[in-house]
């Protein structure tokens, strides 16, 4: 079996899904605020329900560090103090993993003088997937490929996390389709660019169908969560 009918039988089910990543590729994600998208990622890392567990407490963030205005640049999140950070998110590695990229983007801030958002694109546009490890961003603890990937996303590149709900998912398709699921992250990645280049879908897209497919109480995430989504 060809593999496009397939994920076009998929994709019919989330049609929404274009405008979801056309705001994630324009970098809109959380009204675009920089260090909501880093904390998003930050606390994505440690592999908690993305519903349930991160977004409320991103949004908790927002509303006790950014709209009282104690947070408000990178150079804010990376000099906040940890026992300020951890009441609303107890995990030391989360933070420390979103104050180093904060750090770091902060350096390229000044070093390029520009602002916040410039620097978190800047930083994206010039990752790379292949040597990812070696990146700056990539080298720091806590941030796996995964995450990477998902910070890659939300700086405007059109990919793909390897995550365990995208690769369930498209294990589900391909097996459909007789094809086999990489054994590797990075073949992962690069078939998901195959596939979409065959199917005439953006990676991203594709990335954010497993994403939204999924179903919770028997109803799809796209439904139960249209309010959260329509936000971030």
């Amino acid at each position: 079996m060809h593999i496009k009918p397939v994920i076009d039988k998929y994709m019919s089910q989330v049609p929404e899904v274009k405008l979801y990543c056309r705001r994630c590729l324009q970098s809109e994600r959380w009204d675009g605020n920089v260090i909501l998208m880093i904390v998003d990622a930050s606390f994505d890392s440690i592999g908690l329900n993305y519903f349930h567990s991160v977004v409320p407490k991103v949004e908790y963030f927002r509303q006790q560090f950014i709209e009282t205005n104690q947070i408000i640049t990178l150079e804010d999140l990376e000099n906040t103090e940890y026992f300020k950070l951890q009441q609303i998110w107890k995990n030391r590695r989360s933070w420390h993993m979103a104050k180093s990229i904060a750090s770091y983007l902060g350096y390229l801030k000044k070093d390029k003088n520009l602002n916040d958002k410039e620097a978190f694109l800047c930083w994206a546009r010039s990752s790379q997937l292949e040597n990812w490890h070696l990146d700056p961003i990539g080298q720091i603890n806590g941030v796996g490929l995964t995450s990477y990937q998902y910070l890659r996303m939300m700086g405007g590149i059109d990919t793909v996390m390897p995550d365990k709900i995208v690769k369930r998912v498209i294990s589900n398709i391909l097996s459909e389709a007789n094809i086999k699921l990489p054994k590797s992250d990075l073949e992962f990645i690069y078939l998901m660019d195959d596939l979409a280049r065959e199917t005439g879908y953006r990676p991203i897209e594709l990335c954010w169908m497993t994403w939204l497919i999924q179903s919770e109480s028997n109803l799809a995430r796209m439904e139960k969560y249209s309010k959260i989504l329509s936000k971030i």
